[in-house]
């Protein structure tokens, strides 16, 4: 859902914006039949994959699985992040962005926590130069190699020792307390009062894609513990969706065609100060899906820098889990294993920058799956065969259909002496079997279909919804997923000029946003083809029509079978499957 903007808002921006014009401004679209095409932006093809349809305010990729609507576009073509894909769009369409009612005053909330934070870097900063104890931390970014350059541009700073001078600054009233405790500056103690959380430490200052201070990481000059002290969870600052240096990289970068990613703040000032500059870290935990999509929005190519020995393999293998769902056509992930006893800080000070580039020391994610599946693996041996069929599959199940996968295949197929068809169609029974129970009905299955050509029908032609009467009629279907479909009935009543785009962009966030995206795109009921015939509202509501009839028959059954044997049922229960089935008025009232 989209938050802080009116969803009512972002529905009447999607229906003033021609995503063929927009589109078209970016990428040259041509006209082929009833839609548009374009080379892919999103993957290197030869031919024509990626189409537009206008009616529908939606594109959709054939080759890299690419999708959306225009506000998906921005975010994935300018590497947007959501709502700074609205504000472009409503800047296109000379409108003004509306706040909804009782957000006003969390907005203003959340306003005093940059604004606050903001004044805490610069706190710090000044406490680095000109603290009487602050040149203990000077000395130390002089012996780590920094220079006093870089420690401006990345707004370094110094956390003096003592309980409160922080607070003694920036928290002089209750109030102002208060906000830093949001920010997660100063804790509350137990009896009273507060004290400050960062003392004696380097500061990192972690400002976001829109370069808002959002959080601070702190490094201890001493043997202490722990080592490393970040932020806490605030409502700025989600430590598993942001990644330390990224705004400062894509300032530094007008293309980044690759992000290395390191594992902490020093790594990061290392090789900057060495001139990588296209370098962010984690903060403080395994690479999250959250962070890698955000990434992705900046580049093609993703290198993760590990130590080499077992505990950074070990993260190695975490992030392959991670990025095998994201990895679509065009997406490339590879690894940097720094030797066994340095990390990326040492190994570029004695190195330097070209032999930590060179690409001949990357290992790509494929590569590294298969090295780690096949360490004792015997071709000969038909037991290793059927083994490494069998743990490899899990992971060729979360890669996104595409080339790299079709390839992946392949080679597997090859290692175990198998064909690549007999390996997919293992992988394909694999994942019906897991999305289903094992007693599921072929009426089930019917149901489920049933329920999904209707929704694309609606995806189709939005309007086709006004023939029911009234949307929760189908509230009282008994079938899986018919509160959803009364839902989307219910938003095209709402909204009457509603497109595909407006449905999807309503669910934006939701668990049903993929599946709603999977049917916009979905092609194999004949209403998707561009014959004209297909595309006539007197076809396209016969076939609507048909559909809710078979729902309804199906859900009338369904409650029939419900209601067990005819001698158990309560004279309320006859009655109510008299109405339900005609042959059944035979069961008597006695």
């Amino acid at each position: 859902m989209s938050g802080r903007i009116p969803q009512n808002f972002i529905d009447d921006l999607i229906s003033r914006t021609d995503i063929v014009g927009l589109i078209d401004g970016f990428v040259p679209l041509r006209k082929a039949g009833s839609n548009y095409q374009a080379l892919c932006p999103f993957h290197d093809e030869k031919s024509p994959s990626f189409t537009v349809t206008q009616d529908k305010q939606f594109y959709h990729c054939f080759g890299c699985g690419a999708n959306g609507t225009a506000i998906s576009f921005l975010m994935e073509y300018n590497r947007m992040e959501f709502v700074e894909a609205v504000e472009e769009l409503a800047a296109r369409a000379g409108l003004e962005i509306p706040r909804q009612a009782g957000h006003a005053s969390k907005d203003s909330r959340l306003s005093e926590l940059y604004e606050l934070l903001e004044l805490v870097a610069q706190f710090y900063c000044r406490q680095l130069r000109e603290h009487p104890q602050a040149q203990r931390a000077v000395e130390y970014l002089k012996h780590r190699g920094l220079s006093a350059e870089l420690a401006d541009r990345f707004e370094l700073g110094y956390a003096a020792p003592g309980w409160d001078n922080l607070i003694s600054a920036l928290g002089k009233s209750d109030a102002a307390q208060q906000r830093l405790a949001r920010a997660g500056m100063i804790i509350q103690r137990d009896k009273g009062g507060y004290y400050d959380r960062f003392r004696d430490r380097i500061m990192f200052p972690i400002r976001d894609q829109r370069g808002r201070v959002i959080g601070f990481g702190g490094r201890v000059l001493d043997d202490g513990e722990p080592k490393y002290l970040n932020s806490p969870e605030t409502p700025i600052y989600h430590k598993g969706n942001e990644l330390y240096g990224l705004y400062q990289a894509r300032h530094a970068n007008k293309e980044i065609n690759r992000l290395y990613v390191v594992e902490g703040y020093m790594d990061v000032l290392a090789l900057v100060q060495h001139d990588v500059t296209n370098v962010v870290a984690t903060l403080g935990t395994a690479a999250t899906s959250d962070q890698l999509e955000r990434l992705f929005r900046s580049t093609a190519q993703i290198v993760f820098c590990f130590d080499g020995d077992t505990a950074g393999r070990k993260a190695a293998w975490r992030a392959l889990q991670t990025s095998l769902p994201l990895l679509r056509d065009g997406r490339q992930v590879y690894y940097r294993f720094i030797p066994q006893g340095e990390d990326p800080d040492s190994f570029i000070r004695q190195h330097g920058k070209q032999q930590f580039e060179d690409d001949s020391h990357f290992l790509c994610l494929s590569d590294y799956l298969l090295q780690e599946l096949t360490k004792d693996f015997n071709p000969i041996i038909m037991e290793h065969k059927g083994k490494l069929l069998h743990d490899i599959s899990p992971y060729l199940k979360k890669l996104p259909t595409g080339n790299l996968k079709q390839l992946l295949v392949r080679e597997v197929a090859k290692l175990a002496d198998t064909e690549p068809d007999s390996l997919e169609r293992q992988l394909q029974q694999s994942r019906d079997q897991a999305s289903r129970p094992t007693t599921l009905k072929a009426q089930n299955k019917g149901e489920r279909s049933l329920l999904a050509q209707t929704i694309r029908l609606l995806l189709r032609r939005p309007k086709l919804a006004l023939h029911i009467a009234d949307p929760k009629d189908m509230t009282e279907l008994d079938l899986p997923g018919a509160d959803f479909l009364a839902e989307v009935i219910k938003l095209i009543h709402q909204n009457t000029d509603i497109s595909c785009a407006g449905i999807i962009e309503n669910w934006r966030g939701s668990k049903y946003e993929q599946r709603l995206s999977e049917l916009a795109t979905a092609s194999a009921s004949p209403y998707e083809k561009d014959e004209e015939v297909f595309n006539t509202d007197e076809y396209l509501e016969s076939e609507f029509a048909g559909a809710v009839n078979q729902l309804q028959e199906l859900s009338r059954k369904r409650k029939i079978t419900n209601f067990g044997k005819p001698e158990n049922l309560s004279d309320e229960q006859k009655s109510l499957l008299r109405n339900l089935n005609p042959a059944a008025r035979s069961v008597s009232k006695d």
